[in-house]
């Protein structure tokens, strides 16, 4: 399964994502309101996510750049 842009993204597509069940509304609202993600680590900022992700399920997603 290729990796999931947690920049474009639905919730639902979120939510189906090992270790993100639940949350996907969440980190939507926070890319909404403070912009794209430019590491997989800004996900620790997301309201209940700090510490919640392993390094295996991190490698299941990814930041894309941003389109020109």
């Amino acid at each position: 399964m290729p990796a999931v842009d947690i920049n474009s993204a639905t919730a639902a597509d979120l939510d189906a994502v090992d270790g993100l069940r639940g949350h996907g509304f969440e980190i939507v609202r926070y890319r909404e309101e403070r912009g794209r993600f430019t590491k997989i680590r800004q996900l620790d900022e997301v309201p209940g996510l700090a510490g919640v992700l392993s390094d295996a399920q991190r490698d299941a997603l990814t930041v894309a750049a941003a389109p020109d």
